[in-house]
């Protein structure tokens, strides 16, 4: 049985991951959002504009109201530069998925390894997550060390699972167990 909290302040030692506000929208927008290189392997497309940022982040801010929500931005020396997600779960078999992004400024600092590490420990400790799962396109390696150096297994490839632009595209699996150690 899982003990929704929400989405809650967490902290560590670099970073703040907090829920959006809707002033957030300009950073947001600024920082990965209309950025087409932070988006090229995501499921959405590059943001039109700052109000369109708002315009979600409205919808986002509206959902925390649900404990079964779990939306953070990262924060890093107060500017806002990503953010991590439980993008689905199952209730009955307490699995959860995460997905992340990230403004290319910020890349390859280890900063989204400590999100996700820090969602990780929440999700499994506090809410009771049997198993975390992440899903990354082929061709966007770095979602996969991002998942490897927080402990999670490579369980496998799921061919030509998603179409964008025409192609087919291969998705990496990587799950973790809330029993697996932190050292795999």
């Amino acid at each position: 049985m899982l003990t929704h909290k929400g989405t809650v302040p967490l902290t560590t030692q670099r970073l703040r991951l907090r829920r959006f506000r809707p002033e957030d929208a300009q950073a947001m927008y600024t920082n990965w959002a209309s950025d087409p290189e932070v988006t090229r392997y995501l499921t959405w497309t590059p943001h039109v504009s700052p109000d369109a940022t708002r315009e979600l982040l409205e919808d986002w801010t509206a959902k925390y109201e649900d404990p079964t929500y779990y939306n953070w931005v990262i924060e890093l020396d107060g500017a806002q530069i990503g953010n991590v997600s439980v993008v689905r779960f199952d209730e009955r078999s307490l699995h959860a998925e995460l997905g992340y992004c990230m403004g290319k400024r910020w890349w390859n600092k280890g900063i989204m390894t400590e999100a996700v590490r820090e969602v990780t420990r929440f999700l499994f400790g506090e809410v009771g997550f049997h198993k975390l799962k992440i899903r990354h396109l082929v061709k966007n390696p770095g979602s996969g060390r991002v998942a490897q150096k927080c402990g999670f297994i490579h369980e496998g490839i799921l061919r030509e699972e998603y179409l964008s632009d025409g192609e087919f595209m291969d998705i990496a699996v990587y799950g973790k167990l809330k029993s697996d150690s932190e050292e795999k």
